[in-house]
């Protein structure tokens, strides 16, 4: 971390994330992180542990921001009781969808805790919901929203998702639905079983 933080330099806005693989007897460590200026660690302890978790963010300066452990709204009403972190990564696929999603955006909206759109390798369908989530108010800090070039050969979309300059994803709000179109062609092309239930 420090020599990334070198070769940035202190305008660059860095986070890290640890998918679980510390305990708190590392919190003297993650305590080293607090020098980088580090918008965030992402869940640093086990998925299960948010009190753990509310003891190691009254050690740290940088904010800890929950994923796996945010499952639903009562999740995230817990981390915040608990104060086991101070953001909040939302994974449509992973709290049970949009509703989900919603209500904890909501409810983070309503206590000041900023959130994130995170992706679990959607095709663009899935990227689409998750471009539109990511566009309300309290989804204040980048997204994982990634062009379909980068997961795809080709995606099941048109137009693709990309990315301009400024690693901004557009929002189509002058398109209706989705604001893609599925490619047809390509999903037949992709079919390898079909079954129709009525």
């Amino acid at each position: 971390m420090r020599a990334v933080r070198d070769d940035l330099g202190p305008a660059a806005h860095l986070m890290v994330d640890a998918n679980s693989a510390y305990t708190l007897n590392d919190a003297e460590l993650l305590q080293g992180l607090d020098a980088f200026g580090l918008l965030m660690i992402e869940q640093p302890l086990g998925r299960d542990d948010l009190v753990r978790h509310a003891a190691l963010q009254r050690l740290l300066k940088t904010p800890l921001c929950l994923d796996e452990s945010i499952t639903d709204v009562e999740r995230a009403e817990d981390m915040i009781t608990l104060q086991s972190g101070r953001i909040i990564n939302i994974k449509p696929g992973r709290v049970g969808g949009f509703t989900q999603s919603i209500a904890i955006h909501d409810l983070c909206l309503r206590h000041g805790i900023p959130v994130w759109c995170g992706g679990m390798l959607e095709s663009g369908i899935g990227r689409a919901h998750n471009v539109a989530l990511a566009s309300l108010p309290n989804f204040a800090l980048p997204g994982d929203l990634s062009p379909s070039a980068r997961y795809w050969e080709r995606d099941i979309v048109t137009p693709e998702w990309t990315m301009d300059r400024e690693g901004m994803v557009r929002v189509p709000r002058d398109t209706p639905g989705m604001g893609v179109q599925v490619d047809i062609d390509r999903l037949e092309n992709l079919t390898v079983r079909r079954e129709v239930l009525e």
